[in-house]
């Protein structure tokens, strides 16, 4: 009898496991995600200088929601014009700072990758600042906050910056046809000092002195100078990077296991890195422009988040974005609370948290002899 034909076997994707589509659990985890954000939202804006009872709090947003005039008195002003709009964009910072480590992760294929580190906030906040000194923004506002005049030419400038940036450090790491991990960190992280010391120049060249300091305070990373206009850019820009990275979750778990593999299976790897390269710089520089530079978020996040859902990036793109709002948000309610007579700086508390982090992932490389 002759021998039945086999079908020949895609080198690199028979020995492959099939990833479940959904883990169990998952869906409760995104709810409880869901709902942890939600006490979050409510406490960010029950907490600060005036304590606000929680109720009073649902009751003055839904008043406003409803369309209805505002009460008598402080609490409808603190509460709808100064911490709803702080609360709702650190959700959308650390929600675009999830989905950028993420994907930045993917396309290195390295779990050191942060757009901090890689020197892409640098290259923004460059951008940014080059933009307020030439008169595109303004700084202004109470406390060293930082004010916006004209985001989105602002946006843009961060957005040019950020991809320079990143094309050059990736430039760097490929010098000599091999790509070794630390040497894309080493790349960033030189890059990123190089960027800030001419944004440190062009900080001091600013005329105004109470300029310079607001500059200096965002640069730190800084939630201070939020508005309902300053929420018009990221409101756009997280939900469609998340769109379009979630379109590609597929592609992005190929590209993981290598580029032979994913253009094995279909994958246009040229043109999926363009994507990435112009969407992950394009929504740093979008968060960049409305909260400065804010370290680590990118990095810890996509880690907690494959502990608890793996490496499919159709369950991690979606929980990194709650996890990263949750997280930013929690944040934000330390730095406003930790000191009674001044604000702690945003980036200066996620450095604190996430650079033990970075240390303990650099260590089980090295240990591993990555």
């Amino acid at each position: 009898m002759p021998d039945t034909p086999t079908k020949p076997r895609t080198p690199g994707i028979a020995t492959t496991p099939r990833t479940p589509r959904v883990l169990p659990g998952t869906p409760w985890l995104a709810v409880a995600l869901l709902l942890a954000l939600l006490v979050a939202l409510t406490a960010a804006v029950s907490f600060g200088a005036t304590d606000i009872a929680p109720a009073e709090v649902w009751s003055v947003v839904f008043r406003r929601l409803g369309g209805q005039p505002p009460r008598p008195g402080t609490n409808d002003l603190i509460v709808w014009q100064l911490r709803v709009p702080r609360a709702l964009l650190a959700a959308l910072v650390g929600a675009g700072l999830g989905l950028v480590g993420t994907a930045t992760q993917a396309l290195v294929r390295n779990p050191l990758a942060d757009p901090y580190l890689l020197g892409i906030s640098n290259g923004a906040s460059l951008g940014a600042v080059a933009a307020i000194v030439l008169g595109a923004g303004a700084v202004a506002g109470t406390g060293g906050a930082f004010g916006l005049a004209g985001g989105l030419g602002l946006s843009l400038a961060a957005f040019a910056g950020a991809l320079a940036s990143f094309a050059l450090v990736w430039t760097l790491a490929r010098r000599g046809g091999g790509f070794a991990p630390l040497r894309l960190v080493l790349a960033g992280v030189g890059i990123g000092q190089f960027l800030a010391g001419i944004t440190s120049y062009l900080v001091l060249q600013a005329g105004d002195e109470q300029q310079t300091r607001g500059v200096l305070f965002w640069l730190m990373g800084s939630l201070g100078g939020a508005t309902w206009s300053t929420l018009v850019l990221p409101a756009l820009a997280v939900p469609a990077g998340l769109l379009v990275l979630q379109a590609r979750a597929r592609a992005l778990n190929a590209l993981t296991m290598g580029d032979e593999t994913a253009a094995s299976v279909g994958v246009d790897v040229v043109r999926l890195r363009r994507l990435l390269f112009v969407a992950t710089s394009l929504l740093t520089g979008v968060l960049v422009s409305v909260s400065g530079a804010v370290a680590f978020v990118g990095l810890m996040v996509p880690h907690l988040c494959r502990l608890l859902v793996g490496g499919d990036h159709r369950r991690l793109l979606p929980l990194a974005a709650l996890t990263g709002a949750l997280l930013l948000v929690v944040v934000d309610i330390v730095c406003r609370t930790a000191m009674a007579d001044q604000e702690l700086p945003v980036g200066v508390v996620t450095a604190l948290v996430g650079a033990p982090v970075l240390l303990y992932v650099l260590d089980r490389r090295l240990g591993a002899g990555s």
